[in-house]
């Protein structure tokens, strides 16, 4: 059978095309015959426009409507779901049929109301919005029967309730235990200390430069005899009351550069009892410390000095400032958020020091800082130091300083001549094992890792390794920041590892190495950690670990930062890391996680009695002790 060169639409299972049924077969099958008659129809275009349209076009009648009043129109279906007049305007009664008692509502007897029956019972206690204070505030250990508010009272217009205080949560007179409660919370006190004046700091170089003699007999007692070359060069600038503008290497006493002559002018002048200088830190860890070197300094001064941080309980701050401080040394939020209460006045402020001046503007603290300046009075002396000083200053420097004196003791790089550095390349998996073997050397380390998550961990594995090892970062509260750091000064923790919130001017002692596990953000973060070894003259070593896909960016920060170092390949239990870290094999079994824990916990504090303070009862009273004898 001839199909046309049409292709056939199914085949059978051998793969030949099945023959198409003629009209005799399809109605001996029983099929109705095809529509097409076995003819194909032309070929049409796809997407061909018609123009012989086969729908009739709509019949508009839009205007052949009558003209007619809308109000008496009967072709709307009629509302009968309501009650009242209709649209017809049709007055008909109203349907009573869903209101059983509609039909007396407005024919009721005038009676009056206090002698009515048919009234539901009404409660004549007081209405209540919830179900609040029902229950008696005494705990029920079992004995059912006792006072209850929510039982009906009836005529009773008195209060039968036990005698016992609203207040009073106990149903005995046991002495109340006392309970301890932990707030983690930094606090702070000046430091006092006793002076005695000797000839020998009458010649001393700070009493050449102007330093009162008082201060230069505390430096003495502390082995400090001789100023620093930043302190040599800007004490007496900033004595004669001149804006100073200083940079010098980290470590090298640019807290006494500012201390010194700040004290010496403040006590020169009358107290106000309001504060006359303020010292203005990014981080609280350098604010703490700037507190604890010139706290002693200010006591032998005869002045007030008191620490102002986040962090720290409100309470004894507000205090402070009502009693009288003279030196505020505080950081920007904390600082801002009390002379937004109130609690500070500084329109007495005489002096406003910025320290770490670059880092406050890199962490976006310059709108803080420009805050507080504006809130002192226009005219008074403006100090700032910082390690590098760069063009983010300059906006500071020009709105806030007047003609002031530049002093730059070196040239922002690394030029410590006691500071060796190393870069070691590593293998990825070998970099664990190498930070464990680094860390176990003898002496304080300081581990600098980029985040908060990254500086738990890795003092985690170094626990785990038996290198006691704690973690210092934005993340702890500030007690628990405190407490770390004060382990760590006092060698009870002989790793930190810490983020770059300490990196930049906190002064701990005999540091000799600083590790880098992750590479610096740019050469000035470089020099800040860096600079917390090889302080005051003393030695250190500064190495960074670096893997394959970080060699090129860190040869760029070396560079930059003036570092002239050639870089060592290193394996765990290598010579070459033995030599130039002093690392040591970990033999020692892991530390367990509840003695760092303890090493660190806060001490407990016991909490305030209430009412006086007194052991029962206070000033309200109580129902005294009763005999057991």
């Amino acid at each position: 059978m001839a199909m046309h060169g049409k292709k056939p639409k199914s085949f059978k299972a051998d793969g030949t095309p099945k023959k198409r049924w003629s009209a005799a077969e399809r109605a001996a099958k029983g099929r109705a015959p095809r529509k097409s008659g076995g003819v194909r129809h032309p070929e049409r275009e796809r997407f061909s426009r018609r123009t012989d349209h086969d729908v009739e076009p709509r019949d508009e009648r839009r205007f052949d409507r009558r003209d007619e009043r809308r109000f008496d129109r009967d072709d709307r279906p009629r509302r009968d779901d309501r009650f009242g007049r209709r649209d017809d305007r049709e007055f008909r009664p109203r349907r009573d049929d869903r209101f059983e008692r509609r039909d007396d509502r407005f024919d009721r007897r005038d009676e009056r109301r206090f002698d009515r029956d048919d009234r539901f019972e009404r409660r004549d206690d007081r209405r209540r919005d919830r179900d609040q204070e029902r229950r008696d505030d005494r705990r029920d250990f079992g004995r059912r029967g006792g006072f209850r508010q929510d039982r009906p009272r009836g005529f009773r217009s008195f209060q039968d309730q036990p005698r016992h205080h609203h207040h009073d949560r106990r149903r005995d007179d046991r002495r109340h235990e006392t309970h301890e409660v932990e707030q983690d919370q930094m606090s702070w006190e000046a430091t006092a200390v006793e002076v005695e004046v000797t000839t020998d700091d009458e010649r001393s170089g700070f009493a050449e430069l102007g330093v009162a003699t008082p201060m230069v007999a505390a430096l003495a007692a502390q082995g400090i005899t001789e100023p620093f070359p930043i302190q040599r060069a800007t004490i007496a600038d900033a004595i004669a009351g001149r804006d100073v503008l200083g940079r010098g290497r980290t470590g090298s006493g640019k807290t006494l550069a500012f201390g010194l002559p700040m004290l010496t002018r403040l006590a020169a002048g009358e107290p106000t009892g309001t504060p006359r200088a303020v010292i203005l830190t990014p981080t609280r860890e350098l604010a703490l410390q700037i507190a604890d070197n010139l706290s002693p300094l200010a006591t032998v001064m005869g002045l007030d000095l008191y620490l102002v941080a986040g962090g720290m309980a409100y309470g004894p701050q507000i205090k402070a400032f009502q009693r009288g401080v003279d030196v505020v040394v505080a950081t920007p939020g904390r600082l801002i958020d009390l002379l937004e209460q109130g609690a500070v006045d500084l329109s007495q402020v005489e002096i406003a020091v910025l320290d770490e001046a670059d880092h406050m503007s890199d962490l976006g603290f310059l709108p803080d800082v420009t805050t507080l300046l504006d809130a002192v009075p226009e005219g008074g002396q403006r100090l700032l130091f910082s390690a590098t000083l760069d063009g983010a200053v300059d906006k500071l420097v020009r709105r806030y300083l007047v003609d002031p004196v530049t002093h730059e003791v070196d040239s922002g790089r690394a030029s410590v001549t006691t500071m060796t550095h190393h870069v070691l390349h590593l293998a990825p998996h070998h970099k664990n094992q190498i930070t464990a073997e680094i860390a176990n050397r003898d002496g304080k380390t300081v581990i600098f890792a980029r985040t908060q998550m990254g500086s738990d961990r890795i003092a985690g594995q170094l626990r785990q390794a038996g290198v006691l090892a704690g973690a210092l970062h934005g993340g702890l509260t500030q007690g628990a920041r405190a407490r770390v750091l004060a382990a760590f000064k006092n060698g009870e923790v002989p790793v930190l590892v810490a983020t770059d919130v300490a990196a930049r001017g906190i002064h701990v002692d005999d540091v000799t190495l600083v590790l880098q596990v992750d590479p610096p953000m740019n050469h000035k973060d470089y020099l800040h950690r860096a600079g917390r070894t090889a302080r005051a003259g003393e030695t250190g070593a500064v190495v960074s670990l670096v893997l394959p896909h970080q060699r090129k960016l860190m040869r760029r920060l070396v560079g930059q930062a003036g570092v002239s170092t050639k870089p060592l390949e290193v394996t765990p239990g290598s010579d070459e890391l033995k030599h130039a870290t002093g690392a040591k094999e970990c033999l020692d079994a892991p530390i367990d996680e509840a003695d760092y824990l303890a090493l660190i916990a806060p001490k407990p504090q016991q909490r305030r009695r209430p009412h006086g303070g007194r052991r029962r009862g206070g000033f309200r009273g109580g129902r005294g002790r009763r005999n057991w004898e």
